[in-house]
Order: C-alpha cells, then structure tokens, then sequence
C-alpha cells in the first residue's frame, strides 16, 4: 500500500484520486505515523465470501488451514436469561 505525507497529499491530490480510480489506495501520514486511508468507494455491497477475502487480504482475519471447516454454531435455547441478567445489573446501580 502507498504511503504519502499530508503536505504532498494536498499538492497531489488529482494525481491520488487517480490511483484510486484503477483500484490503488493510499496511507496519509503525518509526522510519518498513518492517519487515513484513501480508497475507492464501493458503489454495490460485498458478498460475504468477498468481504471474507477482503479481510484476509488486509490481514485483519486469518485463513482457516488446508481442510479445515469452520465449526457449527452453538444451539442456544431462546431464553429472557440475557434481558434478566441486564436488568438486575441496571436495577444494582453504580
């Protein structure tokens, strides 16, 4: 990913803006530690398999190993123990 400093993000922003349109993104810093991130901005929602990918392209979520499946979700029984649970929290007080 790029990086660029504020003052030269300014200088070239049009230039920037094209990169961004052929699908390259940007870093700004300031003082040398990242601040924002410049990007396209999606016009159509992600499927969950692309936002999946996504994420473990940016490396904010690790692949499952070769064979690996994800486990099932728990069957919980609907129950008022959450709603019980917060209002006797609520009811306690500071």
């Amino acid at each position: 990913m790029n990086r660029i400093g504020i003052r030269e993000a300014k200088a070239q922003l049009s230039k920037l803006l094209r990169d961004v349109r052929r699908g390259e993104e940007w870093i700004i810093t300031e003082r040398g530690r990242p601040i924002a991130k410049l990007s396209a901005v999606s016009t159509q929602a992600e499927t969950d398999a692309e936002w999946v990918a996504r994420l473990e392209r940016e490396g904010r979520l690790i692949p499952l190993p070769p064979g690996a499946r994800m486990p099932r979700p728990l069957d919980i029984e609907p129950s008022d123990v959450a709603q019980r649970l917060l209002r006797e929290d609520r009811d306690a007080g500071p």
